[in-house]
């Protein structure tokens, strides 16, 4: 944080301090009746990827330490219907504040969005909480690394709560052919929900491969228009394909009636 060493400020009735140490929690007042609701996640390290004896493993899932020097907020749930179209209503790109094949659920996640449409909400988000964002700070798609560092909430199991899976965990494609209300599973150790399905949750980097090198802070920035990863898979999707490692990718530009996304807040 910038400032002086007892400074101090308020962003939506949350005090954050120049010592680092945010609230637990946050929450963006979009409009009078839609709030998005985003947990703070604290620097630490991890085994991203899988290990080669995990059931539906990928090629791509090569195992990693990673270390994350910077703790962000990420949102508790997927971007809903409701969220999205309270801050694309208006909009100058063109977009539609109701994009969603399922449309007319306020509740359940927002899909039939691209990763270059999200960059468009993104944008709008960040102009219409400017007066209320501290310096420094954006919202922002987590990274692939963040999103895995979340999912996973400590946990070194295939999902975040075992290695099994049943329809009681999560909305996959053995449970039904819609998306569902965001929260109507159990959350993950550290309070997050709908990480192992329901919509496909596009993150910033670009695809490619692992190594079995440390990282910090990794970010696979690509090019314009490269095909970008989702995670967490959907309603649509196998339960091996929910797993925390389980990755995906879609060209930038590419919208479906799966994918969808999840916000971060975090310090540029």
């Amino acid at each position: 944080m910038t400032g002086s060493e007892n400074s101090s400020f308020t962003i939506y009735g949350e005090l954050f301090q120049s010592n680092n140490i945010p609230s637990k929690t946050h929450t963006a007042d979009l409009n009078s009746t839609v709030a998005l609701d985003m947990i703070w996640v604290e620097p630490g390290t991890f085994t991203m990827g899988s290990p080669t004896t995990e059931t539906g493993r990928g090629t791509d899932e090569t195992e990693h330490n990673v270390t994350l020097t910077e703790g962000f907020y990420l949102g508790k749930y997927e971007v809903t219907q409701a969220q999205y179209e309270a801050v694309m209503t208006g909009n100058s790109y063109g977009l539609s504040a109701k994009p969603s094949w399922f449309d007319g659920h306020p509740n359940r996640p927002v899909e039939n969005v691209s990763w270059d449409d999200i960059q468009k909400f993104l944008i709008r988000l960040n102009t219409l909480e400017a007066d209320n964002i501290p310096e420094g700070w954006a919202y922002v798609l987590p990274t692939e690394a963040q999103w895995e560092y979340a999912c996973r909430a400590g946990t070194t199991s295939a999902y975040s709560w075992g290695d099994t899976i049943t329809t009681s965990n999560a909305n996959y494609n053995a449970s039904g052919n819609y998306t569902v209300d965001v929260g109507q599973y159990s959350a993950n150790p550290w309070g997050f929900y709908d990480m192992h399905g329901n919509v496909s949750e596009l993150t910033l980097d670009t695809l490619g491969s692992y190594s079995a090198d440390p990282k910090t802070d990794p970010y696979n920035a690509g090019s314009s228009g490269s095909w970008r990863v989702d995670r967490g898979r959907s309603w649509y999707d196998n339960s091996s394909d929910l797993r925390s490692a389980s990755r995906g990718s879609v060209a930038a530009s590419d919208s479906n009636y799966h994918l969808g996304f999840r916000v971060g807040f975090q310090q540029q």
